[in-house]
C-alpha cells in the first residue's frame, strides 16, 4: 500500500460544511452590561490619554523652565560680588584713580567681565535713574523723603541697582524715593 495520493483524490472536494445557522438568544440586560463595561473602559482609556499628554506637556514645561530659570541662585549668589565691585569703583577719587591706575582698570575690567557673563546667561540690570516713577513691581523702597523740585513716588537715589533673570525679577533696584505731597 502506497501512501501516494492519486490525481483522483486530490480533485475530490470535500463535502461542503454548512455554517452554524442557530441564532442564540440576546439577553438584553447582558447586552447592556457589555456596552456599559465599553463605555467605560473607552472613558478610562481617553482620560489614561489626555492625563499622558498633560504630563508630556508639563515635563517639557518644566525642561524649559529649568534651562531658562536653572541658574538662578547661582545668579543671586553673584550679585553681591557685582555690587561691591560697583562700590570700590564709585568710591574711587581722583587721587585714587592716579595712584591706583592698574588697579582700577583691573577692578572695572573684572566688573565688565561679570556684567558680560551675567548677560550671556540672561542676567539683565533694572538701572532706574533719578526722576523716574517709583515701581513696585521693579523697585524696592529704602527710604522715604521730602525733596523740593519732586513729587511724590519720584526715584531720588538709588542705593543698588536691580536684577532680572529673563522675565523674573531676580532682585530688586534698592531706591530712595520722594514723598513730597505738594506737585
Amino acid at each position: 500500500m502506497t501512501n501516494a495520493k492519486t490525481d483522483a483524490d486530490l480533485t475530490h472536494d470535500p463535502e461542503p460544511v454548512e455554517p452554524h445557522t442557530e441564532v442564540l438568544p440576546v439577553n438584553e440586560d447582558e447586552l447592556e452590561a457589555l456596552r456599559a463595561e465599553r463605555d467605560d473602559m473607552r472613558d478610562r482609556f481617553m482620560r489614561a490619554l489626555a492625563d499622558a499628554e498633560n504630563a508630556r506637556k508639563r515635563a517639557d514645561r518644566d525642561r524649559r523652565e529649568a534651562e531658562q530659570y536653572g541658574s538662578t541662585r547661582l545668579a543671586r549668589d553673584l550679585l553681591p560680588v557685582h555690587d561691591n565691585l560697583t562700590r570700590a569703583l564709585s568710591v574711587a577719587t581722583d587721587q585714587t584713580r592716579k595712584d591706583a591706575a592698574a588697579l582700577i582698570e583691573g577692578v572695572e575690567l573684572t566688573l565688565r567681565e561679570l556684567t558680560q557673563v551675567l548677560a550671556r546667561h540672561g542676567v539683565t540690570t533694572v538701572s532706574p535713574a533719578i526722576g523716574d516713577a517709583f515701581d513696585p513691581q521693579m523697585h524696592q523702597a529704602m527710604f522715604e523723603a521730602p525733596l523740593p523740585g519732586t513729587k511724590a513716588g519720584d526715584v531720588i537715589q538709588v542705593m543698588a541697582e536691580g536684577f532680572m533673570l529673563h522675565d523674573r525679577l531676580l532682585r530688586p533696584a534698592q531706591v530712595g524715593v520722594s514723598s513730597n505731597t505738594q506737585k
